[in-house]
Formats: C-alpha cells, sequence, structure tokens
C-alpha cells in the first residue's frame, strides 16, 4: 500500500498502544475515546495483515512483527515532531518544557542540583522529569520522545542514538571529619580495617569499588547496605564507616576526603540523545547545559 493511501494518525496511535500497554490508557493519553483507538487498530491490523497486539493478563501484547516497527515508526514521529520545532526559536526563559531525563541515583545525586541551579536562573518556567530507564529501553524511550537525554556509562550507541562523553572521574574514600582512627591519609590496610558503607539497590553482592580489591585478592567488611547515594554521606557523618565514592560527590558534604589506597577504573559518564533530536533547539540547549556542568 502507498503511503498516501495511510492515515498517518494511525501510527500516532501505534505508538501509543505500545507505550501504554492498554487501549483505555492509550486514549487518554491521545485525548480520544477508546472505541476510536480499537477503530484505528482495527485498520492497522488490515494495513499489516498482522494482529500487532494481542490482549493478555497483563494489557495488550506486540507481536513479533510490532516489535520489529515500532523503532521506526517513532523514528518517523520523532522526526516529524521535530520538523515542527526547528523552525521555531527556543528561549529557555519563556519555555514551559518539561524537560524529561534517565538517570541513576548517583548521576542525580552529583549533577541535579548543579542543573537545577542553572535552570531556575535561565529557564525558570521550564520543568524537569528524572527517572530511571534500563539501558536497553533507552533507545525505544528516545526515539518515541518519552526521554530527551539519557546519562549512562559508555555503551555502544545502537540504532539512531547519539552519544557523547559527559564525565570521568577518579573515586575517593570519605570519611567523617573526626574519625578516631584515620588520619589525612589511609593505607591498604587502614582502608580494610574500616567498616564500609555500600550503596547497592540489590540485596546481595560486592559493588563497583571491589573491582581493584579483587585483583588484589582483598575484600572489604560491609557494615551496611543501603539504596540511595544521597542518604550515604549523611550515614558516614555520624559513624565510623568508610564511602567510597566518586570525588565531586564526597566534596558536597562536609566529609574527610582520602586518595583510595588502591587502584579502581574511574567513573564514566556518557550523555545520550536520539539523531532526531540532533538539531532541536530544546533538545540541544539542553545537552549544552548539561555538558557545560563543572562536575
Amino acid at each position: 500500500m502507498r503511503l498516501n493511501k495511510v492515515d498517518l494518525n494511525l501510527f500516532v496511535v501505534f505508538d501509543a498502544i505500545y507505550m501504554q500497554g492498554n487501549l483505555t490508557r492509550a486514549a487518554e493519553v491521545l485525548c480520544i475515546t477508546q472505541p476510536a483507538v480499537s477503530n484505528a487498530l482495527a485498520r492497522l491490523r488490515l494495513i499489516y495483515d498482522d494482529a500487532l497486539f494481542v490482549r493478555t493478563g497483563k494489557g495488550m501484547v506486540p507481536t513479533p512483527l510490532a516489535e520489529n516497527i515500532v523503532v521506526g515508526i517513532q523514528s518517523a514521529l520523532q522526526l516529524m515532531a521535530t520538523s515542527l520545532q526547528e523552525g521555531q526559536i527556543f528561549d529557555p526563559f519563556q519555555s514551559e518544557k518539561t524537560f524529561r531525563l534517565s538517570m541513576n541515583d548517583m548521576a542525580e545525586a552529583m549533577i541535579m542540583p548543579k542543573l537545577l541551579s542553572l535552570l531556575q536562573e535561565l529557564a525558570p518556567k521550564a520543568g524537569i522529569e528524572c527517572c530511571y530507564v534500563p539501558r536497553e529501553e533507552i533507545e525505544r524511550e528516545l526515539a518515541a520522545g518519552s526521554l530527551d537525554i539519557a546519562l549512562d556509562a559508555p555503551f555502544v550507541a545502537v540504532g539512531q542514538m547519539q552519544t557523547q562523553a559527559l564525565l570521568k572521574q577518579r573515586y575517593a574514600c570519605a570519611v567523617r571529619r573526626d574519625h578516631p582512627t584515620i588520619g589525612d591519609t589511609i593505607s591498604l590496610d587502614e582502608y580494610l580495617a574500616l567498616d564500609h558503607l555500600q550503596v547497592s539497590s540489590r540485596r546481595k553482592g560486592r559493588g563497583y569499588e571491589d573491582i581493584g580489591l579483587n585483583r588484589l585478592g582483598r575484600q572489604r567488611k560491609i557494615k551496611m547496605r543501603v539504596q540511595h547515594y544521597q542518604v550515604a554521606p549523611l550515614l558516614v557523618a555520624q559513624t565510623d564507616m568508610a564511602l567510597t565514592v566518586p570525588i565531586s560527590m564526597a566534596q558536597s558534604y562536609d566529609l574527610k576526603i582520602l586518595e583510595l589506597p588502591y587502584s579502581l577504573p574511574a567513573l564514566d559518564w556518557n550523555i545520550y540523545w536520539h539523531k532526531s533530536a540532533d538539531q532541536d533547539q530544546a533538545n540541544l540547549w539542553l545537552r549544552e547545559l548539561i555538558l557545560g556542568l563543572e562536575l
């Protein structure tokens, strides 16, 4: 079937069903009725000669064909949306756009206070939403426009993703300023004698900080595990525990900061965006703002 014979609004409905996994929620997002969404899906099924979405107990699950075509459809929709915006001059001071970013808890703690300060000054009417999107879902979210930018460790940017290095930073050991046994430097034996605070969303297992120790055949003692980096320095400040974190994060708190007594690979983060947003004025402005942060 030729493209000029197809109602392009059907692809907007396809994207909404895919993202929501439910016809009623798709209708709410699109501000149309649920029968209208069902009708659009029926027309799409005729075009592709495929069910596209199958109703299950978990909602409308995409068929293999739907999974194959979704990235192309979302990319095309994003390109059309971008083409409408590229001719407009982006005025950050007047913009009421809500920027959507994906980052983990550590990035949020290190980046958001500085980014928010700039946004309050340069784009006071703009909003910002942070969430964590798993790496395997980043491209789809960027293509769909449900994410503007993602921050993650370096990985091969496949498909239509673009990337640029954002941060490379060494780790340090942080303890409270009046720690009873640690002076201005710390040896490996002193480091291993301490109780350590581990930040991890997992219930068990060693962390990134243990990579270098494992190479030496050594092991530290994990006294406490917490889920979020923002609470960790507060706990260290009132105990004798040690925390191993990127140095700029440790510097944000009133803690004693020490060079690690062993070698640990630096923390790397990249910024990711969709190719269709390359020249989008709002996305470009936010990327430059983030890349210009002093981290």
